[in-house]
């Protein structure tokens, strides 16, 4: 058997080194070509390219290397074309993938799409290209399973490989440990973003309500994971601003999920922090500001009643949601207070959290091998149902 994968950053590259693994398991003999990174081409990939020729962020620096990206894909698909894979399969990358499975499928190989574009939250009309790009997309979360149901698109939930990853038990007291926190503090996990824009538009008001909340319940630490050591120091500049919360806040680099499981609540921005909160079973508050003409765009193009994957996996409001004029020090206290105060309330949150990510949990890279194989094999893909 032969599978065409293409990767374009470093999440993809565990994906496809995972999904790889579980297919040679099933055909020893297995080969892989296309492009992948050092995980991929350790089981057995002949990568054609760099890992990081696809990675290209922002719009800017996309229509700069546009013509060398046209490239190759040109080149790829006169290489698929001649090697002949029984599949193709992109992994994530979206905007390059689904151009080049669209020209592969026409020639008639199998195509298949690893990890679902947001196409359910904005810019829907994509999903009638993608239905003429793939015979089935793979993905992680329920609800977009449902949608490509819903659009007649073959499609499986193969679970998300994060809550694979994940224990679904953990110890709140030991992570404290871990941290150097004091043990019967309240504490609260402060996660402003990754980029240095959240930091700026996020950090300071997170700090505001931090200090407010302390004053509130009379005692408080504070745990923040720096994405990078730029972010590090641009939150250790902001912290000097709130001398009362210097001498009880830690900061430390990576180690978010320590850093979740530690408090008893968390203050994230939308992304996919807040799946890693659900994961830790964590409380949480999800606020989010941006650029005033960013957002003016976003509220036009973005269809979902819910920006944090909690409540769109749930489909139900489990935490709180502020957006823009509405992330405030006096409403992020007011709900981040509940957390602290009820202890029932956040018992039952956790163990609800709980629940999802035990129905997440689905050995994802297996299921995708299955989905795979299905449809290199036989040209079907059972279409699923993603409701938990």
């Amino acid at each position: 058997m032969r599978v065409y994968l293409v990767a374009g950053e470093l999440s993809g590259d565990i994906l496809g080194a995972g999904l790889m693994q579980a297919l040679r398991c099933r055909h020893p003999q297995i080969e892989f070509r296309g492009i992948g990174g050092p995980r991929m081409q350790a089981h057995g990939l002949e990568s054609l390219y760099p890992l990081e020729t696809l990675s290209v962020m922002g719009l800017v620096e996309v229509l700069k290397h546009l013509p060398g990206l046209i490239k190759v894909r040109r080149h790829l698909k006169r290489d698929a074309l001649d090697w002949r894979p029984d599949i193709m399969v992109g992994i994530d990358a979206p905007d390059f993938n689904i151009g080049l499975e669209r020209q592969l499928h026409d020639e008639g190989i199998r195509t298949a799409h690893y990890v679902s574009p947001s196409v359910w939250a904005w810019r829907q009309g994509r999903v009638k290209t993608i239905a003429k790009a793939v015979d089935g997309m793979l993905t992680f979360l329920p609800f977009e399973a449902d949608f490509y149901a819903d659009h007649h698109v073959p499609v499986a939930y193969v679970g998300h490989p994060l809550a694979d990853e994940m224990p679904l038990v953990n110890d709140r007291a030991e992570a404290r440990r871990a941290l150097g926190l004091v043990l019967d503090v309240p504490t609260l996990a402060m996660l402003p973003g990754s980029r240095s824009n959240e930091v700026r538009f996020q950090g300071e008001m997170f700090l505001r309500a931090a200090s407010a909340l302390r004053a509130h319940l009379g005692a408080l630490q504070v745990a923040i994971p720096a994405a990078s050591p730029e972010r590090r120091q641009e939150l250790e500049s902001l912290l000097g601003r709130f001398p009362d919360l210097a001498a009880n806040t830690v900061i430390v680099e990576g180690r978010s999920r320590e850093v979740m499981t530690a408090a008893e609540a968390v203050l994230l921005t939308s992304g996919t922090a807040a799946l890693e909160a659900m994961l830790c079973h964590r409380p949480m508050v999800v606020a989010y500001r941006m650029a005033p003409a960013t957002y003016w765009l976003a509220k036009r193009m973005v269809k979902t009643r819910w920006i944090s994957l909690p409540n769109l996996i749930a489909q139900e409001t489990l935490v709180p949601e502020l957006i823009q004029e509405a992330v405030t020090p006096e409403s992020l206290v007011e709900t981040l207070l509940p957390w602290f105060e009820d202890d029932q309330s956040r018992a039952a949150l956790e163990r609800r959290f709980a629940a999802l990510h035990a129905e997440l949990q689905r050995d994802a890279s297996e299921r995708a091998a299955t989905a795979i194989l299905s449809l290199a094999e036989y040209g079907t893909l059972e279409p699923a149902s993603g409701s938990l």
